[in-house]
């Protein structure tokens, strides 16, 4: 071999290390008129690049034209090291056969430390199919031989796998060692490719066994590095798009999925990559509620795997395409024999998912009132529940509450809930941040339904009341995760509060704003990316709800709370010492209702709506039907606290005619109440005023307001910017804000406040050591909430009862700005007399003139919590 030649051979690992670099140089050496020799690596550089970054017929042209260059020249090695590439790259254009057929005649012409290689490529082509137990024979044949030669690069890239191919089969441990191994092997070469490679599979890994944050930490990381070297990676998508549904983001996790193939496919790139992208959407829409996009996905990726003869990704595509048949509403025994068989395949793969197939089987079976199979089956999903990642646990649990169930046995189900939901509380105190709490609260849904019925089927109200509260507004139980003081993260806040402000400044002037709203989505990204990352530091809630502690604090007050089985309302009344049920109507009716009526207030929230006010009115009684029922002429002449669920959270309460002119306050659980209630007031009874800028009354009652406290911290014009605000709100006893306030539904963590500065965001409120023990937000919208999770609520409201705020005052529809003034004065007045904040409220509503514009005001705001 010649210098020349030696020259030519550094452009192959240059390939992974600097892959513009490389492509360009192999096209210099080709533009040189090279020797059949050096051509022939030229051309499998250049084919390297294409097959994983690019047009798969490209590359497919370019290592033909290597191979045969190389057998021109007569070098057997030269050959089998790149039929071993054509072989992969035959492999990940669905052209399995052929791709097999050229690796095995590269392992049979080659040797020593070349053959070694060609059996990584065969190992990882079979990582590709889901032949995990021949890719971990080929790889455990090859290390040694790439270790005695001193093949660092080499070595890696099989330790890289085979750690990949533990975690498709479930041995965490196994593959974090050669994740380590490979890792401290990477850091001796310049190999800037496969290192990001393999922090992305670390991220895989950390997400194998339920660290959720630590994984979207590593992939962005992988994605930085990808970005710099120019070389999208397809299976990044992929795993991020798990993760993302297992943090229960399954709508982003589609939008993403999709998104990855349409880019795929514009390259032309790998058709294997596209089975599994396709797979994943299709996960992820059935995650979504979306059936029947999930019956389209999962059937087109069916038939691209068995195309591509993989057997085990076809499996969990059947498994997938069963899931959201079921969803869409389908039952047979076709079914049940469908999932069983597809149990059996992913169970003779040693797949981690076999126990969700052997669920699903049992899932069914019982629908259709085959309790025999359903044991059967069940009782297979069950033994997941003892081992394995949080939620291969949960799966376990579920089946075992199943078979109890079906067994009659109440006790066992409630057994079987609990330990099911201690096992998700526990993954749960191990995100810092609140949206993902909240969000993977889902994962126990069925957990808590199954208790809830158990509850209910038992005849005892305390014990529905003790599950309808097991599993609602989580996220409250605790406080956040105080977000890092990362330069970072602060300095991309204070980014995005400026380009907010110059985009609404730009709006109000007319003038375009496409370049500031990209860079303001941008800012968004980088923000919440960030705090996905945080790892949650409050341990496990020990302290569990006592329906009996909760009636000893009540006292005079009546505690509502709603819960919701098989779509019916059930009212729990708690006080005088007992617990009573009473049923309701149904939730979808009164969601409608409730959406009737938000369209109502916002028509009288303009003047000339007079004729508007009865109308709404009788929606106000329709809905007491529906929500109350009964127990509506049971609630005394005291205070009422109502606890509706998350889906019911825009119902304007005040409406209702047995709640119109009482004190009246709503919590997002009994649980949360009570700590509001016990919660004492800051030393010191700081007083701050907020005035914020472009109120049609310039926030008015904010300078009476200033002379009513005597010598309170007020911030208007350019004081009321968002850091000198959070500073002063810090510990306060009472904060009023008069700001325009904007819901974003698509990311609530978003929602804001507009300050002289821009926007004030639930992400800054989050950064708050103790929020006002009382708060009071006299502007639109505040009170909206984004339902999400199981039963939970993100939003301004709730990112402030967690941090100490006893009392919240927010309206849940748009308000007329003049109309809040009067109201304003008049709860402050009540206020300043020492009353609570729904005391103040429903004295300062029966102050207010009878016209159908001050009544809406009146009814849009509720006071949260008990302060």
């Amino acid at each position: 071999m010649t210098a020349g030649s030696d020259s030519v051979l550094e452009l192959l690992p240059m390939v992974f290390a600097d892959p513009g670099e490389a492509r360009a140089r192999a096209q210099g050496v080709l533009d040189s008129d090279p020797t059949p020799w050096r051509a022939s690596v030229a051309h499998q550089v250049i084919g390297i690049w294409q097959r994983d970054w690019g047009d798969m017929r490209i590359a497919l042209h370019h290592l033909r034209r290597a191979r045969d260059l190389a057998a021109r020249a007569q070098a057997p090695d030269r050959e089998a090291d790149i039929l071993a590439t054509l072989g992969v790259a035959l492999v990940h254009s669905g052209r399995t056969r052929q791709g097999l057929e050229a690796l095995e005649r590269g392992v049979a012409v080659s040797t020593g430390h070349t053959r070694a290689r060609v059996l990584f490529r065969r190992a990882y082509a079979s990582w590709v199919l889901g032949r995990h137990r021949e890719a971990l024979e080929d790889v455990r044949r090859a290390i040694p031989v790439l270790r005695q030669a001193d093949d660092v690069i080499w070595t890696a890239r099989a330790l890289t796998l085979r750690a990949t191919v533990h975690l498709a089969l479930g041995a965490v441990d196994r593959a974090e060692a050669d994740f380590t191994a490979a890792h401290a092997q990477w850091d001796t070469t310049g190999q800037e490719h496969d290192k990001a490679d393999v922090v992305e599979s670390r991220g895989l890994a950390a997400f194998r066994s339920g660290d959720i944050p630590l994984a979207l930490r590593l992939l962005d990381e992988a994605e930085e590095r990808y970005a710099k070297l120019g070389t999208p990676s397809f299976m990044l998508y992929i795993r991020r798009c798990e993760v993302l549904m297992a943090a229960g983001l399954a709508p982003e996790a589609l939008a993403e999925a999709d998104t990855a193939t349409g880019a795929l496919d514009g390259i032309g790139g790998q058709s294997t990559r596209k089975a599994e992208l396709l797979l994943v959407a299709a996960r992820a829409a059935r995650l979504a509620g979306d059936p029947h996009t999930a019956i389209a996905r999962a059937a087109l990726a069916v038939r691209l795997f068995a195309g591509q003869r993989r057997s085990w990704w076809e499996a969990h595509a059947r498994l997938v395409l069963i899931e959201a048949r079921v969803a869409a509403g389908r039952r047979s025994g076709r079914l049940v024999a469908d999932a069983a068989a597809v149990a059996e395949r992913l169970a003779s793969f040693g797949a981690p998912a076999a126990p969700e197939a052997s669920l699903l089987a049992g899932r069914i079976a019982l629908s259709l009132g085959w309790t025999a199979d359903a044991e059967r089956h069940l009782a297979v999903a069950a033994r997941s529940r003892h081992s394995g990642p949080p939620l291969a646990r949960m799966t376990g649990w579920a089946a075992q509450a199943l078979r109890a169930r079906a067994a009659g046995s109440g006790r066992g189900v409630l057994e079987a809930c609990r330990r099911g939901l201690d096992v998700l509380d526990d993954h749960r105190m191990t995100l810092g941040a609140s949206e993902l709490r909240a969000r993977a609260t889902e994962q126990g849904a069925e957990l808590a339904a199954l208790a809830q019925q158990a509850g209910l089927d038992s005849g005892s109200p305390r014990r529905l009341l003790t599950w309808s509260e097991r599993w609602r507004a989580t996220v409250l139980s605790t406080p956040p995760t105080r977000p890092p003081a990362d330069p970072a993260l602060l300095g991309n806040l204070t980014a995005f509060r400026e380009i907010a402000a110059r985009a609404e400044e730009a709006r109000s002037d007319g003038r375009p704003i496409p370049t500031l709203e990209r860079e303001q989505r941008r800012l968004e990204r980088e923000i919440r990316s960030r705090t996905l990352h945080m790892r949650g530091d409050a341990p496990g809630d020990g302290d569990r709800f006592e329906p009996g502690r909760l009636l000893e604090r009540l006292g005079e007050v009546r505690l509502v709370e709603l819960a919701v089985l098989d779509g019916r309302v059930q009212v729990l009344l708690c006080g005088q010492g007992r617990v009573r049920r009473f049923e309701a109507g149904l939730l979808a009716d009164a969601e409608t209702e409730a959406e009737h009526v938000q369209a109502g207030l916002r028509r009288l929230a303009h003047p000339g709506a007079e004729a508007r006010l009865p109308v709404v009115e009788a929606m106000g009684r329709r809905l007491e039907e529906l929500l109350l029922g009964p127990a509506a002429a049971q609630l005394g002449c005291g205070p009422v606290v109502v606890v509706p669920p998350g889906r019911l959270h825009r119902v304007p309460w005040a409406l209702l005619p047995s709640l119109r002119e009482r004190v009246l306050s709503v919590s997002p659980s009994a649980s949360s109440w009570l700590r509001a209630h016990e919660t004492e007031p800051p030393p010191g009874g700081r007083h701050v005023l907020v005035r914020g800028p472009g109120l049609a009354t310039g926030g008015a009652e904010v300078p009476e307001l200033a002379d009513r406290y005597g010598r309170p911290t007020l911030l208007e014009h350019e004081e009321a910017r968002v850091p000198r605000v959070l500073e002063e709100l810090d510990g306060a006893a009472l904060a009023h804000i008069a700001a325009h306030g904007t819901f974003r539904a698509d990311s609530p963590l978003f929602s804001a406040l507009r300050m002289a500065d821009g926007p004030l965001i639930v992400h800054d409120f989050e950064r708050l050591d103790r929020s006002p023990y009382r708060i009071i937000l006299s502007s639109c919208d505040t009170a909206r909430l984004a339902s999400v999770g199981a039963d939970e609520l993100l939003g301004l409201v709730t990112a402030l009862l967690p941090l100490g705020t006893a009392g919240v005052l927010a309206s849940s529809a748009p308000v007329n700005d003049h109309a809040v003034v009067p109201l304003m004065l008049a709860l402050h007045k009540g206020l300043s007399a020492g009353l609570s904040l729904a005391e103040a409220l429903r004295d300062a509503r029966a102050s207010l003139p009878g016209d159908a514009l001050h009544q809406a005001t009146g009814w849009a705001f509720t006071a949260f919590g008990a302060a």
